[in-house]
């Protein structure tokens, strides 16, 4: 392995944050830094699956994100049409042991947990920082940033984990940029009612609506629905814009649609890929998670690619590379087939889920009740297949 000592991470989210705890757990000297003056974090949920959870296991914060959240011990996830009639329930693998297939949880509990385990293994954090200046290195010589408090540096390997609109990409690759996929996500986050402990998803007429606990006393609605290019609305429209897009749905997300008030946690997005090609590096600088490889939410699977992304990474600063560099290419080689194969297989589920003839949603629900689980099998078993494929390269 090229010696690494010190490393620069740009974004404390999910992936930067798991980047850290990685290479601060292999004796690196971590420098962290993100834009935010304070921690601020979206309070609505996610959920991980089982490929997300080895994951998190292996940044060794699995236990405390089990005991946060809510898991779903059978991996059920019920279908529904728009007004709550059944069309097929499909179950998810596990890892084993009590790790159960699906966890929901809070992104802010995710983040205080990472945050915890960064002050534990010591980890320097700018917080208000940006990245004002980078030579990305060679071979031979460090990379050197400027960071926008006036504080410089000379660093064995810099990473960009800042998001969809990376500011380190806007550096090294500025003709990459978010694509915008035609869709839009509402999200609001509930009081659990003790009847609601499973996985929810409801087809809709060119809309999808779930429901996902993430707490023993909170769960969260999701929905996406098809939106013209470039749409907004102002924050303060957020819950009678979502009351409004999903009027037409029953079933067991009405109760909750019903309680969408100003005072409840709503927040609306774009949704937007990335797909940087390769190289992922510059240098000794690298893009990870988000800032390389964004991806729609339909699969699930966006925080867990960012996951592994650090633990592969990790994984690699124990093999034998000639140089950094090398090694960051060798690390994008690996990574692009499985990013890219979510981006691919949850546009595709996405684009299912927004057909909007009626019949033809019909025909789509009784296809599902064929092929879901079969579906579900497949894309796993594909992922571990690429999983070794990765390990072999």
């Amino acid at each position: 392995m090229p010696q690494i000592k010190n490393a620069l991470i740009i974004g404390a989210g999910i992936a930067g944050c798991s980047a850290a705890i990685t290479l601060a757990s292999r004796g690196v000297a971590v420098t962290l830094v993100d834009k935010q003056d304070e921690w601020r974090f979206q309070s609505s949920g996610i959920f991980v699956y089982s490929n997300g959870l080895a994951a998190l296991r292996e940044v060794d914060v699995l236990d405390e994100i089990l005991a946060s959240g809510f898991g779903i011990g059978d991996g059920k996830n019920i279908y529904l049409d728009h007004l709550g009639e059944p069309i097929v329930d499909v179950f998810y693998p596990s890892i084993g042991g009590n790790v159960p297939p699906i966890l929901g949880i809070k992104r802010a509990e995710i983040h205080r947990i990472l945050a915890a385990r960064l002050e534990a293994l010591g980890v320097g954090i700018k917080l208000g920082t940006t990245l004002a200046e980078l030579d990305t290195g060679s071979e031979e010589r460090a990379a050197r940033a400027v960071l926008s408090d006036g504080g410089s540096g000379d660093y064995d390997l810099v990473i960009g984990a800042d998001g969809i609109r990376s500011q380190l990409r806007g550096l090294l690759y500025p003709t990459v940029q978010p694509r915008n996929t035609g869709f839009g996500v509402w999200r609001s986050v509930h009081q659990r009612p003790a009847d609601v402990d499973a996985k929810v998803m409801m087809m809709g007429v060119g809309k999808r609506l779930g429901i996902m606990p993430i707490s023993d006393d909170k769960l969260y609605i999701f929905g996406t629905v098809p939106e013209p290019q470039e749409h907004w609305y102002a924050r303060e429209e957020w819950p009678a814009t979502m009351r409004e897009k999903f009027a037409e749905f029953g079933g067991p997300v009405r109760r909750f649609l019903d309680e969408v008030s100003p005072e409840t946690e709503v927040l609306y997005t774009v949704v937007e890929e990335v797909a940087a090609p390769l190289p992922w590096n510059q240098g000794r600088a690298l893009l990870i998670g988000d800032a390389a490889h964004a991806s729609t939410p339909f699969m699930g699977q966006g925080g867990a690619m960012a996951i592994e992304d650090a633990v592969v990474l990790g994984r690699m600063l124990d093999e034998t590379a000639p140089s950094v560099p090398e090694l960051l290419r060798r690390f994008g080689e690996r990574r692009h087939p499985m990013c890219k194969f979510v981006q691919d297989a949850s546009r595709q589920v996405g684009e299912a889920g927004a057909v909007e003839d009626p019949e033809s949603c019909k025909a789509r629900n009784a296809a599902m009740r064929d092929t879901a689980q079969a579906h579900v099998d497949n894309f796993y078993a594909r992922l571990q297949a690429l999983r070794e494929e990765e390990r072999a390269i």
